[in-house]
């Protein structure tokens, strides 16, 4: 390299330090004028903001007039999170409420919050002042301070808030619907406290940027599976009915039939607080507990009257077993069991022996005579045109009630029961006054059909007389051993009658057979004969009384109670209303109830 290259690369790098510094110089220079200008320029930074509202570039008066005029248009956005947190998660995108701040009664010094946010930049080092104002983004000033609410707007705003973000807890319900049930899904409750949030509110800790974050508490909902719903709603409809131990109408019942697996299914993908729809098979009570309340045991359905008699053991017996019938109540669908009713018949309860029939003899038998009240019931309970679930007849026809209508009972034997086939409940009556015994059956009739019973008689076996020797008897006398009874073959009918006394129908309702009975007379050794042409040194004595069981009469069976036996033959059925077959009976004292009836 020559020598004048040299030199002029000397010159070149010479020359370089003074360029920098004339650089440097003009950047410092600026910059120090950039400062200057952003403290004198009168005008709030860019990206300034004071109550969510950007002042960038107003002046602190410009300022102050836009917070004028929007400050009464702005709300509080109230986010809401699970206060068993330990902190607010990151918000949602839109709040859960808004609060205007009119409602709070705010009060505001709007020159002095754009004062504030003028000055807010202007804090610190001179020479930092251009840097800030070069970067200042999104400042946020408080307005901590500068600002008021008035206490009874604020908490009345507070409670609003509330009201309108709590809401209680919903527990899973259903109801049923026409073919379906409409299941609501189980919600929890949630609940803000309105003392927290004014608290909140007054603090100001939403004056940056007009949100808040609010606590709030869970009350979790009970929830219901399909599998319980069903086992709530399926099975047997039933209609209202009534406890006479409480004196109280029982609700009704509707049934319900679904599939438990479907229906769960369905349940599970539903959202809280939504209501699904399960298809289902509904079956629906026919009668209600409103539309039961005012006919409950509004009519008598059927009731007939017995004479009883016999001894004071019998007597008892019959008043024992009605008390226990008495006051019965017997619900839709409901079936009375005598046997079950009444209970054992022992002396620990108070019965006493009586005559009755056992394997065809008659003897006495703890509780005989109960087979009364069972067969006046019986004949009740046809009238009533109920259901007749058992009954059997007894071995010798009884003289107190019409043929076929009777119904024996025995304990571990043969037992009268009945279905209560109607929609409402229905209660028994019994009542015993001056040697007559009334079932009565009172409901709620829905027609005006009446009942007439009418027997037939198929065959009659008349008993043989049979006599036996009997040597320990006086000579020449005789007694009966064995009262008679004749053998009937007997069919009862139903017969239905519309309210103008028009045959509706005639139905076959009970065959009977009875049995036959000789009558057995014993008789002792027979008088020393004659001799011809002379006459006895002893007069030959008459032939004695029939033997008679205590409590009855001769002829009588011991379970009619004194009654004869012969009975009028019920006539068949003709082409007019048949005979019913009763007997008129005197007048019973309605006072004279064996138990106080439950009341309705």
């Amino acid at each position: 390299m020559d020598t004048v290259e040299v030199q002029e690369q000397r010159k070149k790098h010479s020359k370089l330090p003074v360029v920098l510094l004339c650089v440097l110089g003009a950047l410092t220079a600026g910059y120090v004028g950039l400062c200057a200008y952003a403290a004198n320029s009168g005008a709030i930074w860019r990206g300034t903001e004071v109550l969510g509202q950007d002042l960038s570039g107003l002046t602190v008066t410009q300022a102050a007039r836009k917070l004028d005029s929007t400050l009464p248009k702005l709300k509080i956005g109230v986010y809401l999170y699970d206060g068993s947190l330990e902190e607010a998660p990151e918000r949602a995108d839109t709040p859960d409420a808004k609060i205007a701040l009119a409602d709070l009664g705010i009060t505001a010094d709007t020159s002095a919050l754009a004062q504030s946010a003028y000055q807010k930049n202007l804090k610190g080092n001179f020479l930092t002042l251009g840097w800030r104002y070069l970067t200042n983004h999104g400042v946020s000033c408080s307005a901590a301070g500068l600002i008021s609410l008035d206490a009874d707007k604020t908490a009345s705003a507070a409670q609003a808030a509330t009201d309108s973000l709590s809401y209680p807890r919903e527990d899973t319900s259903y109801e049923v619907a026409d073919s379906a049930l409409m299941v609501h899904m189980a919600k929890d409750g949630r609940s803000i406290d309105s003392e927290i949030l004014a608290k909140h509110l007054a603090a100001g800790e939403w004056d940056t940027d007009l949100s808040l974050d609010v606590p709030y508490s869970t009350e979790t909902a009970q929830t219901m599976s399909a599998q319980e719903i069903y086992d709530q709603v399926s099975g047997e409809m039933k209609n209202a009915g009534y406890d006479p131990e409480t004196r109280s109408i029982i609700p009704e019942r509707t049934g319900a039939e679904f599939d438990v697996a479907v229906a769960q299914s369905t349940m599970d993908s539903a959202a809280p607080g939504s209501t699904v729809e399960i298809s289902a098979a509904i079956e629906y009570p026919a009668v209600t507990a409103e539309e039961l309340k005012p006919v409950l045991f509004r009519d008598e359905l059927g009731s007939y009257t017995t004479h009883v008699g016999g001894s004071a053991a019998r007597i008892s017996n019959v008043k024992l077993s009605s008390a226990a019938v008495n006051g019965t109540v017997l619900n839709s669908g409901d079936i009375f069991d005598y046997n079950e009713v009444v209970g054992q018949r022992t002396s620990a309860r108070g019965y006493q022996a009586a005559p009755a029939y056992v394997q065809g003899e008659t003897v006495d038998e703890i509780g005989g005579g109960v087979c009364q009240p069972s067969s006046t019931l019986y004949l009740a309970t046809l009238k009533s045109n109920l259901e007749i679930v058992e009954r059997y007849a007894h071995r010798y026809v009884p003289a107190y009630i019409p043929k076929g209508m009777d119904a024996t009972v025995s304990w571990g034997g043969p037992n009268y029961r009945f279905r209560n086939n109607t929609n409402y409940p229905i209660k028994i009556q019994a009542v015993l006054s001056k040697g007559y015994l009334t079932m009565t059956l009172y409901g709620t009739k829905t027609d005006d059909v009446t009942v007439k019973m009418t027997n037939k008689v198929l065959s009659t076996t008349e008993y043989e007389t049979i006599y036996e020797d009997d040597p320990t008897l006086p000579a020449g006398t005789q007694t009966v051993k064995t009262t008679p009874y004749t053998g009937y073959k007997v069919e009862t009918y139903r017969n239905l009658y519309d309210g103008n006394g028009k045959l509706i129908s005639s139905s076959y309702e009970a065959g009977s057979d009875y049995k036959v009975r000789n009558k057995i007379i014993v008789k002792g050794p027979a008088l020393p004969s004659v001799p011809t042409g002379g006459t006895s040194s002893e007069p030959v004595p008459p032939e004695t009384a029939p033997e008679t069981t205590p409590g009855t009469t001769p002829g009588t069976s011991p379970e009619t109670g004194g009654v004869p036996s012969t009975t009028p033959v019920i006539p068949e059925e003709t082409t007019t209303a048949p005979s019913s077959g009763e007997t008129q009976q005197p007048e019973i004292d309605p006072n004279a109830v064996i138990s106080p009836l439950p009341a309705a």
